[in-house]
């Protein structure tokens, strides 16, 4: 089994803890197959047990073995403060300390003009981004803040609508803005405790929550166009890098993005 590098600065163990939100598809199953082939043991959150347990399987972790410890599945809502405190104490009962949270958890909402909108589309995109991302960042605070040895890494998914909207995006787009916002005050907030935090900021991984990106999806002219994607994988491999950095250096903001998509020159 591979472990993460230790370098000069880090206080990452031989086999660190990664709690991956989001985990039972998409960016979130491709990081939790990276991060478990280099060793790491994982903990998958997400709301549906069974895609929880099928990412395990893939990652060959559904049982102890040479690949290493199985991974722990724990069906969680991030929108509820109770079901986020119970996430945290599992992975600490399991694996006693907490290394790297991947604040992933994540929905598009309805794309309808801004006006049509539902009151509870926005609050539900609003909950689960931000919020949720909120509360995960602030239980990962407590157990890095209180474990020996003291600290650890967050990294929350953007994406390049925190630069640059879509139309008929405004939740999402008003969500990964604010996430900007979240990742530096905990990358100040974290400074006394070594925690570090940073961002990886999205565009067109090829996952289900983008698949009308290969079929046609609405431009910045009222045009609808068919967009390039990039492997999920591709995403994955960006995450790994930047978890196994010593806790003395962090890459702070980062972008992936298919490398034809209509982003730079977006409009």
């Amino acid at each position: 089994m591979t472990t993460p590098e230790t370098r000069p600065g880090t206080t990452l163990p031989p086999a660190p803890t990664a709690l991956i939100t989001g985990a039972g598809s998409g960016i979130g199953r491709a990081v939790t197959l990276a991060l478990a082939g280099a060793g790491w043991s994982v903990v998958l959150a997400g709301r549906r047990a069974d895609a929880l347990k099928e990412t395990a399987r893939l990652a060959g972790r559904s049982g102890d073995g040479p690949e290493g410890p199985a991974a722990l599945c724990v069906p969680a809502d991030v929108t509820r403060p109770d079901q986020v405190d119970a996430l945290f104490a599992a992975a600490r009962a399991r694996f006693g300390r907490l290394d790297l949270l991947f604040n992933n958890a994540g929905t598009f909402g309805p794309p309808v003009p801004l006006e049509e909108l539902a009151y509870d589309d926005w609050r539900t995109v609003v909950d689960t981004n931000l919020t949720g991302a909120f509360l995960c960042a602030q239980a990962a605070f407590r157990a890095m803040k209180g474990q020996d040895p003291r600290g650890g890494r967050i990294i929350n998914n953007g994406s390049v609508s925190a630069h640059t909207p879509r139309p008929h995006s405004v939740a999402y787009t008003a969500t990964k803005h604010a996430m900007t916002g979240l990742t530096k005050s905990l990358s100040l907030d974290g400074r006394p405790y070594d925690i570090a935090c940073g961002q990886i900021d999205i565009g067109n991984a090829a996952t289900e929550m983008t698949g009308r990106m290969r079929t046609g999806i609405l431009q910045a002219d009222g045009s609808t166009a068919a967009e390039p994607v990039m492997d999920a994988a591709d995403v994955a491999r960006t995450v790994l890098h930047m978890a196994q950095l010593p806790l003395g250096a962090n890459v702070q903001f980062a972008t992936v993005m298919a490398t034809a998509m209509p982003y730079i020159g977006r409009g």
